[in-house]
């Protein structure tokens, strides 16, 4: 698999990007949960009940009394008319006085007996529409609405690390079983080489009465066995380097992938520390969350502020009752109702409540203010380290590259001058050990190289590994 099959397969199987994007999926939720204290709140209530029994109400007995009084009539003249027939043959009217007169009654007492009032039915029915509307609350919603964003720019910084993170262990793996491969193959090479020498030294101290001894071979044959055990080592860490990067891509443990590439890339050092540093603080998903964590923190100063403020708000409720009884409580005019209303809540004195919790979130922001300082100059400490350790691994590059090649040489010459029994056995041993380590060196080299590039983008960001290859 080449590395960017590597990368697709490792975002599409790691269980840790389901987990960061479920993550950014609740903070979402949490927005919508903020904006929906802007919008009105409707709901809806309905009752359905049975008493045992139709209630009432006992109007107790009581006596009613009517105080004595006196009561004085005026004198008058009163017009009295009498029927035809009884004086004659047509009605009579004729004036008669009325003298005034004086009527004195005594206290006197009523018994009112005791009343058994019905209430309602003992079946009844409730339907009740309420709404309740916030009009103002001196900026508690728009900062619980900021604090959301901000966790949603959070989370997705968070998961942005994930990927970081997953991208750089996949690139580690892979280059890893480059390297352990490289190490293997040239582990068999100097085998063949050194296998090769033996069997020369075995021809020549047997063929012929030159300087090269048994014991020229018995040491040549002690350092084949020992490279070969040591091939035997590396051919496991080829095998343990493929399974390590099938894990990373998320493939079962008994898989195995091998790299498609065969040579560890170099890419040479681009760009200065200052501008690496400056496209850093723009960068790091640390360095984003914690801004956006200073933004949810003073969007919190002003929900805790929002304390000292009226809240102001709208309700409105729609009930109808069913109840076969059209007397007692609910006769039909209070069978359908209705009522709107505006309320206002006025904190007044809350024992300083709000004005601790106020402190406390400017307390909060405070802390962050500081952390924020602190992460820059880290951040910028571990980008120069970063930096120099790239700069000073290209110049070992180089050196080793050097050192190989004249070590390549040296074998080369040594081995045609050992033919000929120019030079001595031991010295053929080393040239070819000595070939072996300069080019060991020179691999690791260059796999702490592109080490550093991935542990800088796992710092910055995979922009940043771009702006290395492109320049400034």
């Amino acid at each position: 698999m080449s590395l960017d099959s590597c990368l697709e397969a490792a975002f599409r199987n790691n269980h840790q990007r389901p987990a960061s994007q479920f993550a950014v999926a609740a903070a979402e939720a949490q927005h919508r949960q903020a904006l929906a204290a802007y919008w009105p709140q409707v709901t809806f209530s309905g009752v359905l009940q049975r008493d045992d029994q139709s209630p009432n109400f006992i109007f107790p007995a009581s006596t009613m009394a009517i105080p004595a009084q006196t009561i004085s009539t005026p004198a008058s003249t009163a017009v009295v008319t009498v029927p035809a027939g009884v004086l004659g043959p047509t009605a009579v009217q004729f004036p008669v006085a009325v003298p005034g007169q004086t009527i004195t009654t005594q206290t006197q007492y009523f018994a009112v007996p005791a009343q058994d009032v019905k209430l309602m039915d003992r079946d009844l029915g409730v339907a009740t529409v309420e709404a309740k509307w916030l009009l103002y609350d001196g900026g508690m919603r728009s900062g619980l609405n900021r604090q959301a964003e901000s966790g949603i720019a959070a989370m997705k910084q968070e998961a942005r690390r994930t990927d970081l993170e997953i991208a750089d262990s996949v690139r580690r793996y892979y280059y890893g079983a480059i390297l352990a491969r490289q190490l293997h193959q040239l582990g068999s090479n100097t085998l063949a080489r050194m296998q090769a020498t033996a069997d020369l030294t075995q021809t020549m101290y047997q063929g012929s009465g030159g300087k090269v001894t048994k014991s020229d071979y018995l040491d040549t044959k002690v350092m084949v066995e020992s490279v070969r055990a040591l091939v035997a080592t590396l051919e496991q860490n080829e095998a343990l380097a493929q399974a390590a990067l099938a894990n990373s891509i998320g493939l079962p443990w008994n898989a195995s992938v091998s790299p498609a590439d065969t040579e560890i890339a170099f890419t040479p050092l681009a760009g200065s520390l200052d501008a690496l540093v400056g496209s850093a603080y723009e960068l790091n998903p640390d360095w984003q969350r914690l801004d956006a964590g200073l933004r949810a923190a003073e969007a919190a100063v002003d929900t805790a502020k929002s304390g000292h403020y009226p809240k102001v708000g709208f309700t409105g409720r729609l009930r109808r009752y069913w109840n076969s009884y059209d007397a007692g409580l609910y006769t039909p005019t209070n069978k359908e109702s209705w009522t709107i209303g505006l309320g206002v809540e006025l904190p007044l004195f809350d024992g300083n409540l709000t004005r601790a919790k106020v402190a406390e979130m400017r307390a909060r922001l405070g802390q962050l203010q500081e952390q924020r300082i602190l992460l820059k100059e880290g951040l910028g400490l571990q980008i120069k380290d970063v930096f120099l350790r790239l700069v000073a691994a290209e110049k070992s590059y180089q050196a080793t590259a050097d050192a190989m090649q004249a070590a390549i040489e040296n074998r080369d010459l040594t081995t045609r001058a050992y033919q000929n029994e120019l030079v001595e056995t031991d010295k053929v041993i080393r040239v070819q050990l000595m070939e072996a380590l300069m080019t060991a060196q020179h691999l690791k080299t260059r796999y702490d190289h592109v080490a550093l590039q991935c542990q800088l983008d796992l710092t910055v960001g995979r922009e940043i590994f771009r702006q290395l290859a492109n320049g400034p």
